[in-house]
């Protein structure tokens, strides 16, 4: 099979022929239809983000295709079936507290490495092994649309934020790092949740006002100034009411001042949840006041990813129509212009827009 192989940082990807991976007990082969290329792909091959990968490596995190091959664990699979490719791989000896790899992307501790030389390769390539349980069904689909299928990818992770919050009907949401990919995409899963309204602090103010234009008066921006007790009373007047959950979803470049600007607009009682970057490649830590979390009985938590059960929930919202996919522009590359994908997903990042790889 071809695929794209990263063998040494900072160097293009090459692509070439490979053996096609080997089904064992337990895990499923897919044909890769579509895999989306991660708006910071190229500070992953250049190493800037400093993930625990070994080389060579076929990378990408997701994917979109059509089932090959099921092993004997498999009940409902069916060859030709389309489904979701889960990158988020869990250990299987340990339910309580399973290491977590993302196939084909990255690894975290001992445990988490052990398991990335074994599900090693991502879905830059034609064909994909993962665990039975990381190809979810999707339904059937039309091939053509496969690539608006990969917004799953993007989706999930707010949506597992949410979850893990609390976010519940008829209350009013925060996503700190509105205008940005992941954190549009907070913004749609929270309205298809039935948020009542979502307040969007952000820079940008084209894309403000394209959320607004998009989603109406349920989306309420508010511009930034950098000054952070500014920033938090502008966010708190324009909430017109208590802010019942915030979700921080900012990159690893962003400053500590703006995350707790829009952290500490939580009403008392309400829910904060941790899902960016800041502080990963150094500079300054979260610093949160004790006395504001202990007095205004705040719940604070980190969530990193979803867990299994998302995938079928978030489809749930789809097919109803509630979560539409059409908000994402694509844009589409064959596998033999990998490296120009990279560099267009790097110069194209923002709110609803991916570039996906069709291998």
């Amino acid at each position: 099979m071809r695929a794209a192989i990263l063998k040494s940082l900072n160097q293009p990807l090459i692509v070439e022929s490979v053996p096609a991976p080997i089904r064992g007990s337990g895990e499923v082969l897919v044909n890769v239809v579509a895999a989306p290329v991660l708006a910071y792909a190229n500070e992953v091959f250049n190493g800037a983000r400093r993930y625990n990968i070994e080389l060579p490596l076929i990378p990408g995190c997701g994917a979109i295709g059509q089932v090959l091959e099921v092993g004997p664990d498999a009940t409902r699979l069916r060859p030709g079936d389309w489904v979701f490719c889960d990158p988020t791989v869990r250990s299987r000896d340990d339910a309580r507290m399973p290491d977590i790899v993302l196939q084909g992307w990255s690894a975290r501790g001992e445990g988490g490495l052990h398991l990335h030389r074994y599900y090693h390769d991502g879905p830059f390539a034609e064909v994909i092994r993962v665990p039975t349980e990381n190809a979810v069904p999707i339904g059937d689909i039309r091939a053509e649309d496969a690539p608006a299928w990969c917004a799953l990818n993007t989706l999930l992770i707010p949506y597992g934020g949410w979850l893990a919050a609390g976010l519940a009907p008829g209350e009013t949401a925060l996503v700190s790092g509105a205008t940005g990919h992941f954190g549009s995409a907070a913004i749609l899963v929270a309205l298809a949740m039935g948020a009542a309204r979502v307040v969007t602090p952000g820079r940008n103010a084209d894309t403000l006002a394209d959320l607004v234009r998009r989603f109406g008066d349920r989306v309420v921006p508010v511009m930034l100034s950098g000054d952070e007790a500014g920033d938090r009373d502008a966010i708190v007047a324009a909430a017109q009411g208590p802010i019942d959950c915030v979700m921080d979803i900012l990159p690893p470049a962003v400053t500590t001042t703006t995350v707790r600007a829009a952290v500490m607009a939580v009403r008392p009682y309400g829910r904060v949840v941790l899902m960016g970057g800041v502080g990963m490649l150094g500079g300054d830590d979260l610093a949160l006041p004790y006395p504001w979390l202990m007095r205004n009985n705040i719940t604070l938590m980190g969530q990193w990813m979803y867990p299994r059960t998302a995938v079928a929930t978030l489809l749930g919202l789809i097919r109803a129509h509630l979560l539409p996919l059409s908000h994402f522009a694509i844009s589409t590359y064959p596998l033999a212009l990998v490296n120009e994908a990279v560099g267009h997903a790097a110069s194209n990042a923002g709110a609803f827009r991916m570039t996906v790889l069709q291998p």
